[in-house]
């Protein structure tokens, strides 16, 4: 009985994981299968599972009707920003809360963690006033600061618990040779978190090369728009066409940079959770 009751759950357990892999992927499939059937099989009343028949004038559509590349461009200009400032500021606030000694330094990590729960609508109409009021409106600069809403919150919060699991005696031994809390941050602590930075770096950046709401709001005209309010604005021959294949070709044309990102850094990204142990 024993031998039978664990292959049943052996086999529910695959079937669970054929599951998953089924619902998480399947999406991105179809959207890869549309983007190059042609306009009239997108809505067929027996759609295959196939590009039968193949084309790439989607394709050729995304990038010649518009300003895509540039907006391609735009969304590596901000989102590389966000990442890197992210980083930067991150990274010593992180250092701070997580190993140096100062009362409220806990509070500070609770309200850090509270601006992560508030929604993006809701500071939308203070963060509009303020980018016009500073000249920011309409510009990278001013994207970049705004990601930094929820990029810098998330980056503190991940590189907090990051720095408190590193062992404690090469900080003290920094300390013993004279060094500075930034000297050991610099030389001693930084050069052990680089898997953590990686880490926590792609998932920042694919947050704000994901993000909509504020691109859609600050920006006006393919000058700095990013590229899903880009995707969104596409159009068809007509007002009342929704040009899905379009659609499809550069929702797949800006993921794959993404996919990409996480298969070269993959061995980094599985290092960054077991990275900052003591040897010997």
């Amino acid at each position: 009985m024993r031998p039978f009751l664990r292959g049943l759950n052996r086999f529910l357990f695959y079937l669970l994981v054929v599951f998953v892999v089924v619902y998480s992927v399947f999406p991105f499939y179809w959207a890869v299968v549309s983007s190059f059937k042609p306009s009239n099989e997108l809505f067929s009343t027996d759609p295959s599972l196939l590009p039968l028949p193949f084309t790439l004038d989607h394709y050729k559509n995304v990038f010649l009707q518009a300003n895509f590349g540039r907006n391609l461009l735009n969304s590596l200009i901000v989102a590389g920003g966000a990442t890197l400032l992210s980083l930067t500021l991150g990274v010593m606030a992180a250092y701070a809360l997580g190993r140096l000694p100062f009362p409220p330094k806990n509070a500070v990590l609770y309200i850090v963690l509270a601006m992560t729960m508030f929604p993006q609508i809701s500071v939308l109409g203070g963060l509009f006033m303020l980018l016009r009021q500073t000249g920011l409106f309409n510009t990278h600069l001013g994207l970049i600061l705004s990601y930094l809403l929820f990029t810098l919150p998330f980056t503190v919060w991940v590189l907090v618990g990051y720095f408190r699991g590193l062992p404690r005696e090469l900080e003290e031994a920094a300390y013993v040779d004279g060094a500075t809390p930034l000297q050991t941050l610099v030389k001693v602590m930084l050069p052990l978190t680089g898997p953590g930075l990686v880490t926590t770096g792609l998932l920042a950046f694919i947050a704000a090369w994901n993000e909509y709401l504020f691109a859609l709001t600050f920006t006006v005209g393919d000058a700095v728009r990013t590229v899903p309010p880009a995707i969104a604005s596409f159009g068809g021959a007509s007002p009342f066409e929704i040009p899905w294949g379009s659609i499809m070709a550069a929702s797949v044309v800006v993921t794959v940079p993404l996919v990409v990102l996480v298969l070269i850094f993959q061995q980094r990204i599985v290092a960054g959770l077991t990275a900052g142990a003591v040897k010997g």
